[in-house]
């Protein structure tokens, strides 16, 4: 603790992310990659943008990009904003939509830890709300009379670390609930079998569909996100964006996140490739004595009933396996696994194999 920080930064928690270690023959499961390469098309863009061009400054409208991405959901491209990774832009959506006279923003109490930290670091009032004992969001709790009103609503869909869903039926009550407020649906891993709320954008204008390239895309090296919604919800949104800044793609990555977007065909093989190996995960888990909740994600969620899991993680990191473990209320029991090949989660399968049966 330094005397020359600002006053808030010490009760600051900060989000941990997933450990990144070195170790010889790491297969690492623990962070949610995507076990495949990004589109070919998209390594040969991002060596073609490495020219002297670099020396000037990318297009801060990155028009190009938004307008490809808005034609794949039918949007205008007004109706897209860019950032550095979804982080960056739940960062700014938390600033521009979530600070309204104290209101409190509503969230889950089992969901993506960085928005915890994103209330902590803006000040934001906020209510957590109880997943029920299978960890599926209730509707109903969302849906009913609140005075006051939240400031905003925020969950993610699939959810994490659970991959449980919502239907876009279940998202839309949600919203016309609470005209007022800004439903926020985080959808980093909707292309792994979730339908995304960007379909309700035309009939309500307070839903934003936020989307990440590290996910599905196989792009976490590139940092590169966006969000969708009504252009007015989006100008918010840049203006907090320009008063931070105007910049936050590069011209490579603005170069590759265009050629990935258009690559329809890789991105449909490899991430059908990730589902098929998830339900065969699923099932080898449970025959293996796991409780695996249903998932639409590119993770599974499972509990060993007798085995306690931070034991389970301990054990697999010694034989080079990297599973998540949270040291949470509700969900210390759990172990979230990211779905690899399908001779990495064979591997994993045999080491809990060897683990259990020791």
């Amino acid at each position: 603790m330094s005397t020359l920080w600002s006053d808030h930064i010490a009760g600051l928690v900060p989000y941990v992310p997933g450990e990144q270690a070195r170790i010889p023959n790491l297969l690492k499961l623990n962070t949610n990659e995507h076990p495949y390469g990004p589109s070919p098309r998209a390594i040969e863009a991002m060596r073609a943008a490495l020219t002297d061009d670099m020396r000037l400054y990318p297009d801060y409208q990155a028009l190009d990009l938004r307008r490809t991405i808005g034609d794949r959901f039918g949007l205008a491209p007004d109706q897209v904003f860019l950032g550095n990774g979804s982080d960056e832009i739940l960062a700014h959506v938390f600033n521009a939509l979530f600070l309204r006279g104290g209101r409190p923003l509503w969230l889950p109490d089992v969901t993506y830890s960085f928005y915890k930290t994103y209330c902590r670091l803006y000040a934001v009032p906020h209510r957590l709300i109880p997943l029920d004992e299978d960890f599926a969001l209730r509707v109903a709790d969302y849906t009913g009379p609140a005075d006051p009103e939240p400031a905003g609503i925020i969950f993610a869909n699939p959810n994490a670390p659970t991959g449980r869903t919502l239907t876009l039926d279940e998202i839309a009550a949600i919203a016309q609930a609470h005209p007022d407020s800004a439903v926020v649906v985080d959808e980093a891993y909707v292309d792994f079998g979730a339908e995304s709320a960007a379909a309700l954008i035309g009939r309500f204008p307070n839903v934003l569909a936020i989307h990440t390239l590290s996910k599905s895309r196989s792009l976490a090296g590139l940092r590169v996100g966006y969000a969708l919604g009504h252009a007015d919800l989006i100008a918010g949104l840049t203006r907090v964006k320009d008063s931070f800044n105007s910049y936050p793609l590069d011209r490579v990555a603005l170069a590759g996140a265009q050629a990935a977007i258009e690559d329809e065909a890789w991105f449909d093989r490899t991430r059908r490739a990730v589902i098929d190996a998830r339900e065969q995960l699923a099932l080898d888990l449970q025959d293996l004595g796991f409780q695996v909740l249903p998932s639409r994600a590119n993770f599974v969620f499972a509990r060993h009933p007798g085995r306690d899991a931070r034991d389970i993680a301990a054990g697999l990191r010694e034989t080079g396996i990297l599973v998540r473990h949270f040291n949470a209320p509700r969900i210390d029991q759990h172990l979230r696994i990211t779905v690899g090949t399908p001779e990495q989660c064979a591997r994993l399968c045999d080491a809990l194999r060897a683990l259990l049966s020791a």
